[in-house]
């Protein structure tokens, strides 16, 4: 295929097709998959391979774990190699331990996003069949119509009345025409009238195009490229990156002091270097990213069971911590099935001329498939055979007006519907009973009659007609129309709507409804709900509000009505500037700016491609039920990360330090380095079933939102009081029991890793540790911890560690030390619940 296609848009199509060597009936199955490995996938970035070498090799990348790897090479070359021997075999099963989490955690998010995979409709082999986007090649023919995203640049080939929102590259708001044609060579990008670029999507209307560049080469990819734009962090990623940058800074004075001090005091370089790099293993909490990705993914499966699909992980703790969820009323309050009530005239009376051009105006609308036209269709079956389709003007959000031009028999008529007050500005006249009459003179009527069916929750659109002459239709023609009569439809509550609004109010959520339909139809369908206050805002009083007074505004009013599809974006900055976590579901065309405003972007597996590519989280069922129990699970998930960050800065912490500060003291290094590694290994274990543990109801009630100052004032108290205790089992051991070096690290071995791997039990609640059950795999991975500890000197690998037996005396001492020690965490754990601020 040649690929001489700089100036595509200059070319004639069929010199195009030739180009690319293409026809209109599309590629074969065996050649677009020949394309598709001479092109590679249609991905602005390459997709990150999980490969499993890959994956185990990175867990070994951390600068201090080659440090450490190093350090023992230096051993081996010096002879020590049992010890230079010990230290590799606990590196690499700490390695394979984190492997194997993350490669669980990598398996279960690729099977989760398999779900909800964008397709693009092509043509192949004279056929059209929904491809994955990323499959589309260069020379496909693709067929596009209202919602869809373009997957890549395209020149179009046929269209009908298309319009395309093309701000994510051009900036442009408004929606531009396009249409097929011949453009000079030198066209800027803005005036390609007859090309589709990648990451656009369709308005309105209908298209077949050629794609012509797929990824990097189309002009979306370039311009990634050159920005090597990232996805913004979440609050959660933040969290974690300045706690692991808090920690690290931490250990980095600390180890280097150590070191320091230890070869000041004239103890073996090799031996002292290997205990301040083995402290600084133990210090930093190595399996927070493996903790994390695996709680993440196993919350993700659980929310997937309750039809609760995650794009982006992260976003889960967002979704956990939200505290207000706008949303439009359809589908959410409401069945989502609209149907129709009745046809009215000016009179309030059912009207089948009323209905005949309604039901013609939805028969031959075919720019985008909508509630309100196969409610019409359902309605009755009338006889059109008389009638013939002419032209179109397809409904858009500016307009809001659906316009069809058909004739019957000689007579070409245009029949408009759309929104009460947009139909009404474009007629001159009426139909009163076989009357028609000035405009003016049934505008009361008509405003009454409206007002009338608003207020009982009816949804209320106007429709109109004009005899012409002409065969084609633009939007202009839309005007001195006659107006002829009401569409009423009606949408009927969910059944529990009221119970799940309650229930999403108990977990800290507030509702609040952002809607296109008239005040009248927000307030009674807000009312049967509970949901409305004082005050409903409406769109134009929104608009004559500044960003200052909205912020305001928007905490006072639960319900916005007639609100324009640009003023959706606004309502939710608003909202988060006032300090609000915002969630935002919407699968309409115009909900993808409002999408990725919002702290969570949720939309549903139905919705159009555009909103589900904008969601972080995407629900298989449009229902606050299904959302319920997401946000339950996502905070769950959230808080199961916590404990693991709330172990990692208590008892392992405080041990690592004492050992620390000890060893400046003691005339030998309070553990061998191989022993400091194992106390690591040991204490992580526990740690690392927290993904499934059991989380009290309180902890899911209200939303919950990182803090770096709580941690840290976590650290300081939980840390100190594990210090406390290492110092009184130093006392013990050194004066009570008068252990020599290797009696002391043995026992001070037993004492830290049974303290910190039972502790885990206190700190993982905020209740009594009794009244609330941890999970089966912690309680038994715990208790095998503790059992294989206190077994260890008494084993044949005692010696090889460097540990040896110990009296029966100082193990009844060591179970008496960490008895007092968890009974003591207990208590300081409920007095600082109770001083310290969530």
């Amino acid at each position: 295929m040649s690929r001489d296609l700089s100036a595509t848009w200059s070319l004639p199509a069929d010199e195009l097709l030739r180009l690319l060597d293409a026809r209109e009936a599309g590629l074969d199955e065996k050649e677009a998959q020949k394309r598709l490995k001479q092109y590679g996938a249609n991905l602005l970035r390459p997709r990150k391979e999980s490969y499993s070498i890959l994956l185990l090799l990175s867990q070994f990348n951390s600068p201090i774990i080659l440090l450490l790897v190093f350090a023992a090479g230096l051993s081996f070359y010096l002879h020590e190699v049992a010890s230079a021997s010990i230290i590799l075999v606990i590196v690499f099963i700490s390695g394979l331990l984190g492997f194997w989490q993350e490669r669980s955690a990598a398996d279960a998010v690729a099977g989760l996003l398999a779900i909800i995979q964008i397709k693009a409709s092509v043509i192949r082999g004279g056929i059209q069949k929904d491809v994955l986007m990323e499959h589309v090649v260069p020379g496909d023919i693709i067929v596009l119509r209202a919602g869809d995203i373009v997957p890549g640049d395209c020149r179009i080939l046929q269209s009908r009345d298309l319009f395309m929102n093309e701000a994510t590259l051009t900036g442009e708001t408004y929606p531009a025409e396009k249409m097929p044609g011949i453009l000079e060579q030198d066209t800027p990008l803005n005036r390609r009238i007859n090309c589709l670029f990648m990451g656009t999507n369709v308005v309105s209307g209908t298209a077949k195009a050629a794609v012509v560049h797929t990824g990097t080469d189309t002009e979306f990819g370039r311009v990634s490229q050159r920005l090597k734009v990232l996805e913004p962090e979440t609050e959660f990623e933040r969290g974690v990156k300045h706690f692991g940058y808090m920690l690290l800074e931490i250990t980095m004075v600390l180890v280097v002091v150590i070191f320091a001090i230890n070869v000041y005091l004239a103890r073996p370089i090799i031996d002292s270097f290997l205990f301040s790099l083995a402290l600084a293993v133990g210090l930093t909490p190595q399996l927070l990213p493996a903790i994390i990705s695996i709680n993440l993914a196993h919350g993700a499966r659980k929310m997937a069971s309750h039809k609760v699909i995650v794009k982006r992980l992260a976003s889960i703790e967002n979704f956990g911590s939200m505290n207000v969820l706008c949303t439009d009323k359809t589908g959410t309050l409401t069945e989502g099935t609209v149907k129709m009530h009745s046809v009215l005239d000016l009179d309030g009376k059912e009207s089948d001329e009323v209905f005949l051009m309604a039901y013609v105006n939805a028969s031959f609308e075919t720019g985008f498939g909508n509630p309100i036209d196969q409610a019409i269709l359902r309605y009755r079956s009338p006889d059109i055979s008389g009638f013939k389709k002419l032209d179109e003007v397809p409904y858009d959000f500016v307009r809001k007006r659906l316009s069809i031009l058909a004739s019957f028999g000689s007579e070409n008529t245009i029949v408009t519907k759309g929104a009460l007050v947009n139909v009404l500005e474009v007629c001159a006249s009426a139909m009163i009973g076989q009357e028609v009459v000035d405009i003016s003179l049934a505008k009361d009527q008509i405003q009454a009659r409206f007002q009338e069916l608003s207020s009982k929750g009816f949804r209320v659109l106007g429709l109109a007609k004009k005899t012409v002459k002409a065969d084609v239709l633009i939007a202009r023609d839309e005007e001195r129309m006659t107006f002829l009569g009401f569409l009423v439809f009606f949408d009927p509550l969910k059944e529990g709507i009221g119970e799940t609004i309650h229930d999403l109010k108990q977990l800290g959520i507030g509702l609040k409804i952002i809607t296109g339909d008239n005040r009248l139809v927000a307030s009674n369908v807000s009312k049967q709900v509970g949901l409305l206050r004082d005050r409903i805002l409406t769109g134009p009083e929104i608009s004559r509000e500044s960003n200052e007074a909205l912020q305001k505004l928007v905490q006072e009013v639960d319900v916005f009505a007639e609100v324009e599809p640009n003023q959706k974006e606004r309502l939710i900055l608003a909202l988060r500037k006032s300090g609000c976590v915002v969630g935002y579901m919407g699968d309409g065309i115009n909900d993808a700016s409002a999408l990725h405003a919002a702290d969570i972007g949720l939309s549903v597996d139905s919705a159009v491609d555009v909103a589900k590519e904008a969601a972080d989280i995407v629900l298989m069922e449009k229902d606050l039920s299904v959302l319920k129990q997401g946000v339950i699970e996502g905070r769950k998930t959230f808080s199961n990360t916590m404990k693991y960050v709330f172990m990692a800065t208590s008892a392992n912490f405080g041990n690592m330090f004492s050992m620390a500060l000890l060893s400046l003291f003691l005339p030998f290094l309070p553990l061998l380095p191989m022993q400091v590694l194992l106390t690591n290994l040991l204490t992580d274990l526990p740690e690392m079933t927290i993904a499934g543990d059991r989380v009290d109801p309180e902890l899911v009630s209200q939303p919950k939102r990182w803090s770096i100052g709580f941690i840290r004032n976590f650290m300081v108290t939980f840390g100190l009081l594990s210090s406390l205790f290492d110092f009184l089992t130093f006392g013990a051991l050194l004066f009570l029991l008068h252990a020599n070096a290797d009696q002391f690290r043995t026992g001070w071995f037993i004492e830290s890793v049974v303290s910190a791997s039972f502790v885990v039990l206190i700190i993982r609640t905020r209740r009594p540790f009794f009244s609330s059950r941890p999970s089966s795999s912690l309680i038994v991975v715990t208790i095998l911890v503790g059992i294989f500890t206190f077994l260890l000197p008494f084993s044949p690998l005692s010696e090889p560690f460097g540990f040896t037996r110990i009296s029966a005396e100082s193990m009844v001492v060591i179970a008496v030390i960490v008895g007092i020690y968890i009974g003591s965490a207990e208590i300081v754990k409920k007095i600082f619940y109770r001083m310290v601020p969530r």
